[in-house]
């Protein structure tokens, strides 16, 4: 994630090097996150045949080479390739990691959540890292962060952690691209079923990440550094929740836990909406941060119905479908508040969040089976 996000704080000085302009380095970061999210997918399949070990020891590893090279880019068009290059060697990481410790440990909700608390963290140092070292010595070193960042994790992981079995050595990897299965596996009504909230719960947080400070600003009229500061306060929120919300899905269940993250959602956002006093802002970002830690009670239940030898290239799947839908969250938010403004934009969270409430409800109480 730090080899990511190292790349935003830094996009002026990229566009003055290259003499290129913001909507170019806007596409590579699409591109980046649609690499990432396309490579779900091939890394369960991978994982399934060679072992989860490995698999992460490659994304680390090349992630550790493609941030050096992205650091090293001598022109725009090859920015723009190994940026690419980097989203799709980060994301054969997650979900592979994810089977790893479904597949190690009993408590997969806390698991899950602590693995997904890097994230938010990044989310906070990264930037501000990248910021500070770009003043002292440019851009490239700040991208270089990402190496070093990723470099000790790979030592680590490759002296501490031991090799893992495949769950399927022998099939062909061809099978498991096979259209029908692909699509049979979707198709259950759980998977669907979950996945659409996913995708629900995604499409919020994208554009949250993409747009929150520019909101805080151009919406309530505050100042860069302060709706900088809220940003950042709203991702240690987030990454310090995290393992809370996994404990509360493995101890109270996947779904009650996901619809209080909804809900905590909507009371966050609607105080964004109708406040601009600090003290009214700052407990609605207490409360988006909670809620956006939503993976850590709605990705286990793809696990609880999923089998052990499904688990991999499955989850990789629905992470993929899900994902590639979701990182459309940017550009529609960002179109609705250039049409209709910042209030319209960012009410569209609370009307995806109560479609979540009124979807777990009905298929508790209607007992759908979903």
């Amino acid at each position: 994630m730090v080899a990511r996000l190292v790349i935003s704080p830094v996009v002026p000085e990229i566009v003055e090097t290259f003499d290129s302009s913001t909507g170019v380095l806007g596409l590579a970061l699409t591109g980046l996150w649609m690499a990432y999210a396309f490579a779900q997918f091939p890394s369960g399949v991978l994982a399934d045949r060679y072992g989860e070990r490995i698999i992460i020891l490659v994304a680390i590893g090349l992630t550790t080479v493609a941030s050096a090279l992205l650091a090293l880019s001598p022109s725009m068009p090859v920015f723009l390739i190994f940026t690419l290059i980097l989203g799709g060697v980060a994301g054969l990481h997650y979900s592979v990691a994810t089977t790893l410790l479904t597949r190690e440990l009993n408590n997969i909700g806390t698991a899950i959540g602590l693995h997904n608390s890097g994230a938010p963290l990044a989310g906070l140092l990264a930037p501000i890292a990248a910021a500070a070292v770009s003043q002292w010595f440019g851009w490239r070193a700040a991208i270089a962060l990402g190496t070093v960042a990723a470099l000790p994790i790979f030592i680590l992981f490759r002296w501490k952690v031991r090799p893992t079995e495949p769950a399927r050595p022998e099939q062909p990897m061809g099978d498991r691209f096979a259209l029908r299965p692909v699509v049979e596996l979707l198709s259950r009504r759980k998977i669907a079923f979950t996945a659409v909230l996913a995708f629900l719960f995604e499409f919020i947080w994208q554009a949250t990440a993409s747009f929150l400070p520019t909101f805080l600003i151009a919406y309530h009229g505050y100042s860069v550094t302060f709706a900088s500061a809220l940003f950042s306060a709203y991702f240690v929120i987030q990454g310090l929740t995290q393992p809370g919300i996994g404990s509360l899905s493995d101890r109270y269940g996947r779904e009650e836990t996901a619809g209080f993250c909804a809900v905590l959602g909507i009371s966050g956002f609607t105080l964004l909406l109708v406040g601009s006093r600090l003290a009214v802002l700052l407990v609605g970002i207490v409360l988006i941060g909670v809620s956006m830690g939503w993976g850590a009670a709605l990705l286990p239940r793809f696990m609880d119905n999923l089998s052990d030898e499904e688990r991999g290239a499955g989850f990789g799947l629905v992470r993929t479908a899900y994902m590639m839908m979701s990182a459309t969250g940017s550009v529609v938010v960002g179109t609705i508040a250039d049409t209709a403004g910042w209030g319209i934009a960012f009410g569209t969270f609370v009307v995806f969040l109560s479609m979540i409430c009124l979807s777990l409800v009905g298929n508790r109480v209607l007992n759908l089976g979903f």
